[in-house]
Parts: structure tokens; sequence; C-alpha cells
């Protein structure tokens, strides 16, 4: 942790957002002060980006009625923008840096993060500047890449950092310190680059362009077991999730779960109650499982003042003070699987990936056995091969993607098409959103570049046939 607090301490000087110099700042960091903040940073900003988009997701909902966020208005995630390119720009140098140094490890976590937070800011606004982005004496006005061009990018760096850290001339080790997310474990953030892979190549499930076995392909050499997670676990306090409960408890309200996510878990959805429910959540004061629902606001009788719906717990095995922020899981990754395996005709594949995506899932939510068994029994969930259909799919991987930035982009793949799911209450768009107006830094700093702004309900590039 002090390690930590000291690097962080150390802004990347390639970030456009910092004009002039700073004498406080190292002009250039050594690699592994960058391996701890670009893989700290990550962690960070897959909290950040969850967070940001929670309630579109609906697995959150304000306490107070017409929230913004509730309600599709237009918000300015400047800091998340930012945030991202913080990351970006201190994996830029991590390349950098490691190329000059012939450090082809670090050149292959390097653009395995850069990737990652490219793909967080192309899937929330759809273009982006890159090309032009890092090199601020040239340019502090950079231009925006096209979707295609970012999509391709974004495959590029994953590709490229496979092939640094399968590199047989590799000689300078990952520092286990420093590596906040693998502890300089090389294979393991082999398995996650092409899990990531894998995510990328399913976005384009909607397009005639989508290769089912190219995912699959990637999933063959990803995770094997929950052992393989990608997730951050340093703090200089606390899992933030976990401070937002708390912080809930002590009337600074936030963290309120949405009717919709607790609907679809305690049984009023589907009438079959998910054992995972009590793992996520506490009952309330009534002695039930009650959301809020999105747009709406607290809806009992002494508002805000009683536990009489339900928040994010800071017991649950995924939201505690101890858990890490997960950017990519196992159980995840075997609904990819299953998807890709549906669509490929793969039917008993598929089903066995689904099954093991909800076991998974139990185990690491600590569901009991018997409970967890009794659930996957049920007609309702086991199916069998010949009945398993997408909708299926991502109704269980809602529930594993619980407060993951992906959750959204499955939602916008499926067309929000879960049961039970609705529009907010006074939601000020026609149709369900996706996609967030460019931030008010980007408007004051970079207007000339700015793509024409359309309506949040619009579908980004890579979710349009």
């Amino acid at each position: 942790m002090a390690l930590l607090t000291t690097l962080l301490a150390f802004q990347s000087c390639g970030d456009y957002f910092d004009v002039g110099n700073n004498p406080n700042l190292v002009e250039e960091p050594t690699l592994v002060t960058l391996l701890g903040s670009v893989t700290h940073r990550a962690g960070w900003n897959s909290y950040r980006y969850g967070s940001a988009v929670s309630s579109y997701v609906q697995y959150t909902a304000s306490s107070t009625s017409r929230s913004a966020t509730d309600i599709y208005d237009i918000t300015d995630l400047s800091t998340s923008w930012s945030e991202a390119y913080y990351g970006m720009s201190d994996a830029y140098d991590l390349i950098t840096f490691a190329e000059e140094q012939d450090a082809i490890l670090y050149v292959g976590v390097g653009k395995i993060l850069m990737a990652y937070n490219l793909s967080l800011v192309f899937d929330t606004w759809g273009t982006a500047p890159y090309t032009e982005a890092f090199n601020k004496v040239e340019t502090l006005t950079p231009k925006y890449d096209s979707p295609e061009q970012l999509y391709d990018t974004i495959g590029r760096l994953l590709d490229e950092g496979i092939a640094a850290l399968q590199s047989p001339d590799a000689t300078y080790a990952l520092d286990a310190s420093l590596d906040v997310i693998y502890g300089g474990d090389v294979d393991k953030w082999i398995r996650s680059a092409y899990g990531l892979k894998a995510r990328h190549l399913n976005k384009l499930s909607r397009k005639a362009s989508y290769n089912p076995q190219g995912v699959l392909d990637a999933l063959d050499q990803s995770f094997q077991s929950a052992d393989d997670d990608m997730g951050m676990a340093v703090f200089e306090g606390i899992n933030p999730w976990a401070q937002i409960s708390i912080d809930n408890i002590n009337t600074l309200l936030g963290g309120w779960l949405s009717t919709n996510l607790v609907n679809h878990l305690n049984g009023e959805t589907y009438d079959l109650v998910d054992p995972r429910v009590s793992k996520l959540t506490e009952l309330t004061v009534n002695g039930d499982y009650t959301g809020t629902p999105n747009g709406g606001g607290n809806q009992g009788p002494l508002a805000n003042t009683v536990h009489d719906e339900c928040y994010i717990s800071s017991a649950s095995p995924v939201t505690s003070p101890e858990s890490p922020i997960y950017i990519m899981t196992y159980e995840e990754l075997k609904f990819v699987e299953a998807e890709a395996a549906l669509r490929a005709g793969l039917t008993e594949r598929a089903y066995s990936a689904y099954l093991a995506g909800i076991q998974a899932s139990m185990d690491k939510l600590e569901v009991s056995g018997n409970e967890a068994v009794e659930y996957i029994k049920d007609p309702s969930v086991s199916v069998g091969k010949d009945n398993l259909t997408l909708d299926l799919i991502f109704k269980e991987k809602y529930v594993v993607t619980y407060l993951n930035f992906e959750a959204w982009n499955d939602a916008r793949r499926h067309d929000y098409a879960y049961e039970g799911f609705e529009m907010p209450i006074g939601a000020v768009l026609p149709d369900f959103i996706r996609r967030v107006a460019i931030p008010q830094s980007e408007l004051t700093r970079n207007a000339a570049n700015i793509p024409e702004q359309e309506s949040l309900d619009t579908p980004l590039w890579w979710d349009m046939p």
C-alpha cells in the first residue's frame, strides 16, 4: 500500500489533458511505477464506468424521484472520460518506455490495458480521440477516430499484447508487488487478454460480420476457473461499492437497488426465488426484498428514513470492504461461451457453459450447495440443451455481471429484452438509452473536433445491424 500510494503521486506526462510542465511530476517514471499505476487505474475505471451506467441497466436506482441518471437526462461524465484517458496515457508511456528497454512483458500488459480503457470510452460514447490523443507536443485538440477505427484498434492492441506476453525473448519479469491485478503472473495476463478479445468479438453479435467461432477460439485460451478472475483489490480505504453501502447506512444516500433487479431475483418476475438475492442484499424491515423504481424514488411511507427498500450490501462477497473490483470473471465468460456456441449451433456446448456459468456464480456468492442445486435443477432453469434460448442466457448473465459496465453492452445488444424490464418513470427519451453525451470537458477543450451529437437513444455503431 505504501508503494502504491507513492507511485500514484506520479502522473504520466503523455496525457493530452495536462497543459504545461509541473515540476512536482516525474517526467520519466520507472516501468514498475507505471505498471502499478496502470493496473490500479484499470480496476478503478471498471468501478467508475460500472457505477456511471448502473441505473441504465437498472441494477441501481436513485432514492429521489426523477434523478437525471434514472430518467436518461444528459449527465456530465467528464471525470470518467478523463480517468480513462489518464489510464491510457499511463499505458502509452508504459508501452513506449518498455519498448525502449526491451521489456516485452511490460509492453504486453500496457497494450492489454490500453485496449481495456479504450473499450470503456468506445462503448460509452461510440467515438473518441485515439490516433492523435497522446502527443501533446503536436496537438492539444486531437481528432476523433471513427467507430470502425476504434473497434479495429482495440482488437489489434489485444492481439499485440498477447504476442508480446508470449514472446520467447522476454527477460524482464513483471514486478509482482506493483502488478495489482495479477501479481506478475504472465499466464493469467494472457488468459485475460483472450477473455477481453472474446468479449470484443462477441460485441458484433448484431452484425453480419459476427463470427461466433472466433469468439469460441478466444475463449478456449482464456479463463479456466475463477482463479483467473481479473480484479483489483488495492484501495486506500475499502472497496468503493462497500463504501457506498456504509455511507448509505450513515444517511449519505446511495446504492439503492432497482425494482427490476430485485424482482429479477425475488420470485416476482420469474416465479422462482434466486438464492443469490440474499448474497447481494439484505431483507428490508418488512422482511422482504423490495427495490426502488427507476425514476420513482423511494416508495415507502417514511421516505429515506427506514430500510424499507433494498441496498447494495457491504456483507456481499462481491461488494464487501475487501472484495476486489472485478473487471472480468470466469462466470461471465461462460455466458459469452454459451451465447457464441448457441449462435454457432453448438447446443451441447452452449448448454454446458450456461449451467457452468450459473454454478460458478453460485460459488462466487457463497450460496449453499443445496440452495444452488435446487435452483439449477428447477425446470425453468435446467431446460435441456434443445430448449436453451438467448433469453435464458441473457437472463442469467444479468445476475453474473451485477454492477459491471459490461452489463450495459449486453442490455443494448439484447435490446433491453429482459422479462419485466420497463422504461424509467418520467424518462426524457422515447426509448432505452444507448449512448452518453460527450462530456463537458471535451465541449470546452476540443469542440472543433466533436462529431455531431445524436439523441441518447441512438444505437452505437456496433449496436446496429
